[in-house]
């Protein structure tokens, strides 16, 4: 910068001038307290601003400003030059510590709920043997209804209001049982994957629905394998995440397209034993589906279904956030509230 007030030239060629003669750090520091401490030269300067009239201050206010500024990043580099070629030159000595001066507060980030819940899920699944796996949120319509055993004309269909996209087949994944479809395609059996992700469906929006949510889904392909394995894995898991041992499942029959026979799993209540407002005074808390891959689902993947079967379930990984942090709101976790992720 060009300054055009005299004193602070002068002041700045003499800075500049001593700064590059300085050839210890006691020099140094010397230096910085005739020009950078609070009763420094710089220092009244900036205390003269106040008497002066508005238009001095509006044109000498940023040389002031620029001259405080470059002297102090001037000095911290020879500084850092100093210390780094002679440090049994500063052994021992550090710059004296300014109590008066102004210390930049720095925000402090925090992970997403849903991020902490993904890394817990996945430190769980991996430690029982399953491959975490991931795949495209935009899918083919072969992928994510035809192949899981849900043809164009079935009323399965109806139950998820699918965004379509304008190319023709395609549309946001309505689950992330896209994902085990492709890792059925890519792997043979034996073979257990886990999918942990977002999935979309046109749906209006409430405290307890939104048209963006995660889910978790699981699946195990095998010799022989059973329901009680099943119902085994999903305790496991479910008792690992919120860290309660005595954690039960409960299973009551249902129907998916692509698991058969189908099962709703519901979890005691973690909160309470008695009964609360959030398992409704029931004790029990639903989450989702879950069964035996059907022959069908199988045979679409190129896997016989008379040589192996399989389990999958399908539990939304939203909820097991709220349920785990007690979140009222599913909307809270796509506002971006400060005060609300603050939190974690």
């Amino acid at each position: 910068m060009e300054y055009t007030d005299t004193r602070v030239r002068e002041h700045s060629e003499h800075y500049y001038v001593r700064l590059s003669q300085a050839a210890t750090v006691p020099e140094l520091e010397t230096l910085r307290g005739e020009f950078l401490g609070k009763t420094g030269i710089i220092a009244g300067l900036m205390a003269a601003l106040k008497d002066m009239s508005p238009e001095e201050k509006r044109r000498l206010g940023p040389e002031y400003n620029y001259f405080k500024r470059s002297a102090q990043e001037a000095f911290d580099l020879k500084h850092q030059a100093l210390m780094g070629a002679s440090p049994q030159q500063g052994a021992g000595k550090s710059r004296p510590l300014d109590v008066t001066s102004y210390a930049l507060r720095m925000p402090r980030g925090s992970l997403h709920p849903i991020t902490l819940v993904t890394q817990r899920l996945e430190d769980i699944f991996i430690s029982m043997g399953f491959d975490v796996v991931d795949g495209p949120e935009v899918e083919i319509d072969e992928i994510n209804f035809e192949a899981l055993n849900i043809p164009a004309d079935h009323p399965a269909r109806d139950m998820q209001d699918t965004f379509w996209l304008d190319i023709p087949r395609m549309l946001l994944r309505t689950h992330t049982s896209t994902v085990q479809v492709r890792s059925m395609r890519s792997q043979q059996p034996p073979l257990a994957v886990v999918s942990l992700g977002r999935a979309y469906r046109n749906e209006a929006t409430d405290a307890s629905h939104d048209f963006i949510f995660s889910q978790c889904e699981g699946l195990y392909i095998d010799k022989k394998v059973s329901m009680a394995h099943l119902i085994g894995v999903l305790r496991t898991y479910l008792q690992a995440l919120f860290q309660k041992e005595t954690l039960q499942v409960r299973i009551r029959p249902s129907y998916f397209p692509f698991v058969e026979p189908g099962i709703e799993v519901d979890m005691t209540c973690p909160f309470c034993a008695s009964g609360c407002s959030v398992c409704k005074q029931s004790r029990w808390i639903e989450l989702g589906g879950a069964g035996l891959v059907h022959p069908n689902v199988l045979r679409a993947s190129g896997i016989n279904p008379d040589e192996y079967s399989g389990f999958a379930w399908g539990f939304g990984l939203t909820r097991l956030c709220m349920l785990l942090y007690a979140i009222d709101d599913i909307r809270l976790l796509h506002s971006g509230r400060i005060d609300f992720l603050r939190q974690f």
